[in-house]
């Protein structure tokens, strides 16, 4: 089993790298593979609702790394994604990288566990952890839970070590993870699938 943890953080081994890598000390741990991709730093393209990749399966754009991500999430069989606080919100970047990472292919995803943590020096976390999990939870996939709201806080990675208790939560969040990773396998080796979807109801609200 794989894990694929997405940095969502212009700094490459910032305080984001170092939460996603407490999750993935305890996913590790039980003999599940973990992989850290990195948004990085450059322009990333926001969504156009151009349409091509609802025939195509992959972005438009290709000048960034969003379609390389786009090949590892269906490969993986869970996600965790990281990003710092900026105005109460996660990085603007990786929110644009999501629409398009999300956007006409969520079906490729269902069913894989999902969670979202994030680093705040003071406050903003909670608005930024609700927002990430819009993602999951508009894609069919369980969002994993842990002890408390997946947040730490800290300026640097060494100030955000000593916040033990958020640390702690990431370590709790790795653990429930691998649970849950452990019990979907579990139940596939049973023949316990997940039942057919509906014909999907989309619907507005003007009325002619």
């Amino acid at each position: 089993m794989k894990v694929l943890m997405i940095n969502g953080s212009p700094h490459k081994d910032g305080c984001t790298y170092t939460g996603l890598c407490e999750v993935a000390s305890q996913l590790n741990a039980r003999g599940i593979e973990t992989e850290i991709f990195h948004i990085g730093s450059g322009a990333t393209h926001g969504c156009i609702d151009c349409g091509a990749c609802i025939k195509t399966g992959y972005c438009v754009f290709n000048e960034d790394k969003l379609n390389q991500c786009v090949d590892l999430l269906k490969a993986a069989d869970g996600l965790v994604v990281g990003s710092p606080v900026y105005y109460a919100g996660p990085n603007g970047a990786l929110c644009a990288f999501l629409d398009r990472l999300f956007y006409h292919k969520s079906q490729h995803y269902a069913q894989k566990p999902a969670a979202a943590i994030v680093n705040c020096r003071r406050g903003g976390a909670s608005a930024a952890f609700d927002r990430l999990n819009k993602y999951f939870t508009i894609s069919n996939m369980p969002v994993v839970s842990s002890q408390y709201w997946n947040a730490t806080h800290g300026f640097t990675p060494e100030q955000m070590r000593q916040d033990e208790e958020g640390m702690q939560i990431l370590r709790t969040l790795g653990r429930n993870m691998a649970f849950l990773l452990e019990s979907i396998a579990a139940g596939h080796a049973r023949g316990l699938d997940p039942q057919p979807d509906e014909p999907r109801v989309a619907t507005h609200f003007i009325r002619g």
